[in-house]
């Protein structure tokens, strides 16, 4: 079935979201996610996300996430911020 999004983070996106490898911002933290939200907003996060920006290959490197997968990792790490 569909996974959730702490599972996708937990497979793909932990290694360099849990600790902000090369300026990934890190889990759960406002202070790295909303500066990005404000200025970028949710769909563009988003969008740099599957396409991929910087250090972060497109898809986050989850080689089977679907666009929604990856939006469900997000709503994971910005979740309560």
């Amino acid at each position: 079935g569909p996974r959730t999004g702490a599972e996708i983070y937990a497979s793909a996106c932990t290694a360099c979201h849990a600790v902000g490898v090369l300026g990934a911002p890190k889990t759960k933290n406002a202070a790295d996610w909303q500066p990005r939200l404000d200025e970028k907003g949710y769909d563009q996060v988003w969008k740099n996300a599957i396409n991929g920006i910087g250090a972060m290959p497109a898809m986050g490197a989850c080689s089977d996430c679907t666009d929604e997968d990856i939006k469900s990792a997000i709503d994971y790490m910005i979740e309560g911020i």
